[in-house]
């Protein structure tokens, strides 16, 4: 997949789930939060908020995948999306 297509590809995946009037799972709106955050390259840091429990648990997910590509952050989340869709109830 080239770059072009994959920025295509994320692009749909997002407003995929951005269109999505139902609830999603917290552990999966975890996991996007963190890939699109790298995928944009919109960390500026650890998380913060008025909810601390919930700010530990984003500044986790953005630290395990600190290593990773903005390419394959993309990658994940458009697998996380589609996997989602194609396996839900």
């Amino acid at each position: 997949m080239t770059s072009e297509e994959l920025n295509i590809a994320f692009t749909d995946a997002v407003d995929r789930i951005n269109e999505h009037k139902e609830h999603f799972p917290a552990d999966f709106l975890l996991r996007l939060y963190a890939y699109y955050k790298k995928a944009t390259n919109s960390y500026s840091g650890p998380s913060t908020g008025s909810k601390p429990l919930i700010a530990a648990f984003k500044t986790n997910a953005l630290f395990q995948i600190q290593n990773i590509s903005e390419d394959e952050a993309k990658q994940t989340y458009i697998d996380l999306v589609n996997n989602y869709f194609l396996y839900r109830k």
